[in-house]
């Protein structure tokens, strides 16, 4: 069954993937903003790991060579899996490629889907 746009659940994860994509940018600038949202700032407050799990998932992609989107939703997607482990890794997952598919370029549902699946048999 595919996810109505209008869920509740999927429009937080829209919200938090543009905070934290506008933050990269902020980052990149070396800005120290903080992000408005309370998950968005958990999530940063995880960053470390959280990118430690990218890294070590996907090797031979560093971090700045991964597109920003597929980056804040896999950024989203670790959180949900790792540390905060409120819904089934199925549904986590299933929703990070879905986002991918809406936001992010031709390839991104697979590379999502990909390291997600790596990192998901890591955080159990």
């Amino acid at each position: 069954m595919k996810k109505k746009q209008t869920d509740p659940r999927h429009q937080r994860r829209r919200r938090i993937i543009k905070i934290l994509f506008a933050h990269s940018f902020d980052q990149l600038a070396k800005r120290k903003t903080s992000p408005s949202n309370q998950e968005a700032k958990e999530i940063m407050k995880q960053k470390p790991a959280i990118d430690q799990y990218i890294l070590k998932a996907a090797p031979r992609w560093p971090l700045e060579r991964i597109n920003k989107i597929d980056l804040a939703i896999l950024r989203l997607a670790i959180w949900e899996l790792c540390f905060q482990k409120k819904e089934p890794p199925k549904v986590i997952i299933d929703e990070a490629v879905e986002l991918a598919k809406e936001f992010g370029g031709e390839n991104s549902p697979s590379f999502v889907n990909g390291v997600l699946g790596t990192i998901y048999e890591r955080c159990q």
